[in-house]
């Protein structure tokens, strides 16, 4: 019998917002304060994409942009990439690599509920093998 997460078991519903006028200094203290690294950026309440860590270190510090002037929507991915709750895990991940990103934003009903990050898929998978393994040892 296979085994079948969902995304919604898995899932972070922690997503923070950020409208894309705000300066990146403003995201990055929002993303400390938060205790995460991406945060979803709406312009007039529409999720519009996605700025990380990353964006800040590649588009705007490493060339040499100013974070106290940069708005996050200049340097922000786009367009946010999505996926239904009820998609399994792997299709979570097939996503994930196929497009070379980090994590996915979790959409129902045209709202966003939650984010999955490879790291969350990772560790639910091994969380998965290690109760397989576990089982197997009994029998």
């Amino acid at each position: 019998m296979p085994v079948t997460m969902k995304v919604k078991d898995v899932m972070d519903k922690n997503v923070v917002t950020i409208d894309s006028d705000a300066t990146v200094d403003v995201a990055v203290r929002k993303m400390v304060e938060a205790r995460v690294w991406s945060l979803v950026v709406q312009k007039k309440g529409s999720s519009e994409g996605v700025v990380t860590e990353r964006d800040v270190i590649r588009r705007c510090l490493a060339k040499g942009l100013s974070s106290a002037k940069t708005t996050v929507g200049s340097i922000a991915s786009s367009p946010l990439v999505t996926i239904g709750p009820e998609a399994t895990l792997r299709e979570a991940m097939d996503v994930m690599a196929a497009k070379d990103i980090r994590r996915l934003f979790v959409m129902d009903r045209g709202k966003i509920i939650g984010r999955v990050t490879q790291t969350e898929a990772f560790q639910s998978t091994l969380s998965v093998m290690e109760i397989i393994s576990s089982l197997s040892n009994t029998l």
